[in-house]
Order: structure tokens, then sequence, then C-alpha cells
């Protein structure tokens, strides 16, 4: 039945160290873990970071991590949504025959999968050296009434992005996120601006700690559609809840117009434009 306002809850973890690898039993323990947690506060949900089953950084270590949408993983997260009776959203990297995508998948609270997505905007050498990008922009599911989608970490920089979600119904947008110093900037500015522009709820979920030469900054957060945070992190290992209102999300379109009131005569013309600059 659908509620007015689901609470989720975002977990800014585990702690990783540069030195030494977590194992994925590590990783799916530190989750299931949160699950409990977060169910125990009343929440519906607990979204993840990027590669939170696997480890982002850990080189060649993604070969052998890698596994289907379908595979032990799966299991063990279903196992942690059917216990905890909570949706989860994680990331993994998802193997398909040849080819090794950066996904992350949303698990429902009886254990079957919702939706699962693939990076389609690939970050850097490490992310094109051993991922295959996704060629689906706009993946979603629904959650007691709202509209959830998902994208991943570098992924929501780009504004035509999270405009697609709102243009396809979009109420909330789910971003796991692996992102590391000196970047702090993309939390803290360039997310509350998605959601304002786009007119939704955001929530982005970092790592913490670090891995091979990467140190994570944290700085998980929750912004409602008007820009304002409703929970923040800092850089260690957290546990945050947000409550996801559709009722506000509403009231906030009927205040800021801006989906409403695009030129989207004019804007037509921009890929054409672009096409005969090259």
């Amino acid at each position: 039945m659908p509620v007015d306002s689901v609470r989720a809850g975002l977990f800014q973890g585990p702690l990783t160290s540069s030195d030494a690898f977590a194992s994925v039993e590590f990783n799916l323990d530190a989750i299931a873990s949160a699950a409990q947690e977060a169910a125990a506060s009343g929440a519906r949900i607990l979204v993840t970071p990027e590669m939170s089953a696997t480890g982002y950084d850990i080189g060649e270590l993604v070969l052998q991590r890698a596994e289907p949408a379908d595979g032990p993983i799966f299991d063990f997260i279903a196992e942690i949504a059917r216990s905890a009776g909570i949706a989860v959203v994680y990331g993994y990297p998802e193997r398909v025959g040849r080819d090794i995508y950066n996904s992350v998948q949303a698990v429902g609270r009886d254990g079957r999968s919702l939706a699962n997505y693939r990076k389609t905007h690939l970050f850097g050498a490490f992310d094109r050296g051993h991922y295959t990008a996704g060629d689906t922009l706009v993946v979603g599911f629904d959650l007691e009434g709202l509209r959830c989608g998902l994208l991943i970490c570098y992924d929501v920089e780009f504004p035509e992005a999270v405009r697609a979600h709102a243009d396809a119904g979009t109420q909330w947008l789910i971003v796991p996120t692996g992102l590391m110093m000196p970047f702090e900037h993309i939390a803290q500015h360039v997310v509350p601006a998605r959601a304002y522009e786009s007119q939704m709820f955001l929530t982005y979920v970092n790592r913490c700690g670090a891995e091979t030469e990467l140190t994570y900054c944290g700085l998980s957060c929750a912004i409602s559609p008007d820009g304002r945070e409703l929970a923040r992190a800092s850089d260690g290992r957290e546990l945050l809840f947000a409550d996801i209102s559709a009722g506000s999300l509403a009231h906030s379109r009927s205040v800021n117009t801006h989906l409403d009131d695009r030129r989207l005569d004019l804007y037509s013309d921009l890929h054409t434009s672009r096409e005969n600059r090259r």
C-alpha cells in the first residue's frame, strides 16, 4: 500500500584500508549489520556505496570477484533483505560473458531483484580499463508508491542523465558512489544542484577509508527537491537516515516550476548544433 513517506538508511561503509583489501565476506557482513540496524530504526530500504560488495579500487581482483547478477553475492544480499525485512541497494562487478559492468542492484524485502543498473559514464583509467559501459540510462523501480531511479557515481555529474530520470517520472534518485579526494565539491555542491534543478529527492551514498591510491571523502548525503540537506555524513563509517516524502516532492514541484518552464522547442536543436561543430 502506498505511503507518503519512506525512511531510507544510507550506509557509508564499510571502512576500508589501502594496505589490505576487504574480503567479499567482510563487506557483505557489514551490509548485513547495517541492514539490521536500519530496519530496527524504521527504514524500509538500505542504500550502500558503489561496489559495496567487493571493493572498488582493488585492481585485478575485480576479475576474480565479478559474477552474474544472480550469483552468490545476490543470493547473500537477498537473504539479508528477507532476514531484516528491508530492501537493499548494493554495488558489484557484473559479469556477462566476457564483459564486466560496474553495476548496482536493488533487492526487495522478499529477496527478489527490483532493478539492475549498469554505469553508463565511466570515469578515469580504472573504470575504462576494467568495465564495459552500460547502454541503458534510465533504470528504476517502485518502492511503496515512490518511483525510484538508479545512477552510479560519475553519472550524476551529467545534468542530462538526471534530467532524463525526471522526464521518466523518477521521484527519488539513488546514487551509490565511490567519490575520492580532492572532489569533495561534487558531494557538497553538484549533487544538491542536481536535486534542485530536476526537482527530485537525491541520495548520494559514498565509500569511506582508502583503497590502493584512492582516499574516499565520505560526505554521503540526502538532498530534498528544494536543495536542502536532509542528512550529511562526515568522512568515516556512518549510517544516516532520511525520510523521502511524495507529498513534499509534489509541493516542491508546485513552487519550483523548472521542469514545466523549460523551452523544449529550443533545446531540440542543441544536439544538431553539437554534431555540426564536429
